[in-house]
């Protein structure tokens, strides 16, 4: 055999090798399907409970009027900020009283438990941000509402 028939059988061997590896480097990095989103960390939740938080309301026309509102509030925490949460109980307590005692005895009647933790979470976020602080929980539940 003579020595260019030798560097052509070696330069095919080299160029077939080289084009095995790269379309088996290929085949283990492609995308196996659409990208799957990451799952987000689970969360074990902690729940803080403040009770008896008691509203007087108002009548039609402002006046005081023997009618008052009751709610049990249960604020979702992260473990981390369960002790912060706790001890905030007494800013949360004056936030909820102070949203809650805009109703009148008929708009609170008219609202649902659903709203009701709207409005408490929409005072919470703005009491919080008017302080720059991040609130030590994510979320504010009714355990239980009564109005009377």
């Amino acid at each position: 055999m003579k020595l260019k028939t030798k560097l052509i059988i070696g330069g095919l061997a080299l160029a077939l090798l080289a084009g095995s590896g790269a379309g088996g480097w290929w085949w283990m990095t492609r995308a196996k399907g659409p990208a799957q989103p990451e799952a987000k960390k689970s969360v074990d939740y902690k729940y803080v409970t403040l009770d008896k938080v008691l509203v007087m309301l108002r009548g039609d026309h402002g006046e005081a009027v023997p009618h008052y509102m009751a709610i049990d509030i249960v604020f979702k925490t992260e473990p981390q900020d369960e002790a912060r949460a706790k001890e905030h109980l007494p800013l949360m307590r004056t936030v909820a009283v102070k949203a809650l005692s805009v109703n009148t005895v008929q708009s609170a009647a008219a609202m649902s438990v659903d709203q009701v933790a709207q409005l408490l979470n929409r005072a919470y976020i703005e009491s919080y941000k008017a302080d720059g602080r991040k609130p030590p929980f994510a979320e504010a539940l009714v355990g239980k509402l009564i109005i009377e």
